[in-house]
């Protein structure tokens, strides 16, 4: 059976709700084998059985989070030249502008060669304070709607084979 890692991070729970509104359209999308993997428990071995990724992960000083970036550090080399060319989708959590941490993600999904099939959103939850950016976040509709679509259309797309 096709499959699909979602593969996240969540410090304040932004990103957990992102991955885990697109892991249930995902799943309701297609008939597809949709994992729900954490950053620090994923593998090297979960990226070689799967079939496509869908990464989230919160922008945290102006990068990709620590736990998520320490995931691709972790497995960056075990499973080079070895995914090249399965698709993969990703999603930023943001307090105010996520652009370096999209670009980020998307030149190491580059170096793995992998082929980005939608473009990347982000969700911004306009945290400037130190009490909103530490706060337990809540993700609207507007956001919770696009990384929805994102999730059914990449398990589409996986089990229809066009990606």
């Amino acid at each position: 059976m096709t499959s699909l890692a979602i593969i996240w991070y969540s410090r304040t729970g932004g990103s957990r709700q992102l991955a885990q509104a697109a892991c249930d359209a995902a799943r309701e999308a297609g008939e597809i084998d949709v994992l729900f993997l954490a950053a620090e428990d994923a593998s090297s071995q979960d990226l070689l059985d799967a079939d496509g990724y869908l990464f989230a992960c919160p922008e945290n000083l102006a990068a990709i989070a620590g736990v998520m970036k320490a995931f691709f550090d972790r497995t960056y080399y075990d499973v080079l030249g070895k995914i090249e060319g399965r698709p993969y989708a990703a999603m930023i959590c943001a307090g105010s502008d996520g652009e370096n941490a999209r670009a980020q993600l998307e030149r190491i999904c580059t170096g793995w060669r992998l082929k980005r099939v939608a473009d990347t959103p982000i969700i911004n939850v306009a945290a400037q304070t130190k009490e909103e950016i530490l706060a337990e976040k809540t993700i609207g509709e507007t956001g919770l709607s696009k990384v929805r679509e994102l999730g059914a259309t990449l398990a589409a797309g996986l089990e229809m084979g066009v990606f």
